[in-house]
């Protein structure tokens, strides 16, 4: 299976995670989805009233000098982390 393919899959476990994931954690998850499909950030970051965008714009900002295979690499390790803490 290639990386494109284990990345696709692990997006979809994912949506799976318990509802008591962290935000860290899914902050964490949503800036790695980001830097992988569509690469650095392209836009500016949200107003200090926009607390939910901000935090999920600094999570996708803190990632952006990882290169796409990078980034899905540490997001199918993080997904499996969660899945396996949960269990």
């Amino acid at each position: 299976m290639g990386l494109q393919e284990e990345f696709e899959e692990y997006a979809v476990k994912a949506k799976t995670l318990p509802e008591n994931t962290t935000n860290e954690s899914k902050l964490i998850l949503y800036g790695l989805y980001k830097q992988a499909t569509v690469g650095p950030v392209d836009t500016s970051r949200p107003g200090i009233f926009n607390q939910r965008d901000r935090a999920k714009w600094d999570a996708w900002k803190a990632v952006e000098e990882k290169s796409k295979d990078e980034a899905m690499g540490d997001y199918i390790i993080k997904v499996k982390q969660l899945l396996e803490e949960s269990a």
